[in-house]
């Protein structure tokens, strides 16, 4: 059995470039424009079904933890839920000449994958602080198995430093190959989406010291939960 390559480490550092958005008129304008255009663009091209919605909280603060299987994650996300949260993205896409302004003008939380990125930590954290949703994929990377990759400690950082709760959102069906092949038939391509319930890391750890360790198996044990065995990959074993 193949192990799986190392996570990713970003080579370029501009933390200049991280910081918690504002949410200026002007950036609350163009994220009604932009949902609006996932929304359709979305409803053209997947047939996305959702369980669990109800488990979505009106108002932060929460931290919301996906698993990231392909590039239609974050659009399927988008159109569905009632108050988008902030995200983190990494740095990589800025430079990208239409996706990284359009995401730059949304606002994402711009992060430096493999190394401590304290001053984007520190940008969670005060959302979080505001009473803000932030979203983020603890695996830090497309899976390169089809199912869950170890976490990434970040995400349990952030629960446990902020005493924010935690909601796991499981997604099936997004993998870009699944999507295409729907597409190239003139089909929509068929999206789950599973809204689990929301939990405190705080609550379930006694020693400090086990905060992140203990605190990434269990936000990466409540995402395996909502997926269907195939999907749970290094957290099968549940």
């Amino acid at each position: 059995m193949m192990e799986t390559p190392p996570k990713p480490v970003t080579e370029i550092w501009r933390p200049e470039l991280t910081n918690l958005p504002e949410l200026s008129s002007a950036r609350r304008a163009f994220r009604v424009f932009a949902r609006g255009l996932v929304k359709l663009v979305c409803k053209t091209c997947l047939k996305i079904s959702v369980e669990g919605l109800e488990n979505y909280p009106a108002q932060g603060p929460a931290l919301i933890v996906i698993n990231h299987i392909g590039n239609a994650d974050v659009p399927s996300l988008l159109a569905i839920l009632p108050n988008p949260p902030e995200a983190l993205g990494k740095i990589e896409l800025y430079d990208l000449p239409i996706l990284g302004r359009l995401m730059d003008w949304y606002g994402v939380i711009w992060l430096h994958r493999g190394k401590p990125d304290k001053r984007a930590l520190r940008a969670a954290l005060e959302g979080l602080a505001q009473g803000r949703m932030i979203a983020l994929a603890p695996e830090g990377r497309f899976t390169l198995t089809g199912g869950l990759e170890e976490g990434n400690g970040g995400a349990a950082f952030l629960a446990y430093k902020s005493g924010a709760s935690v909601l796991p959102i499981a997604i099936t069906g997004t993998e870009d190959v699944k999507v295409l092949s729907h597409l190239k038939r003139l089909r929509r391509a068929p999206v789950k989406i599973k809204v689990g319930k929301l939990f405190k890391v705080s609550d379930q750890i006694a020693v400090k010291q086990d905060a992140i360790p203990e605190g990434t198996r269990l936000i990466m044990q409540s995402l395996a939960e909502l997926l269907p065995p195939e999907y749970r990959g290094a957290y099968s074993n549940l």
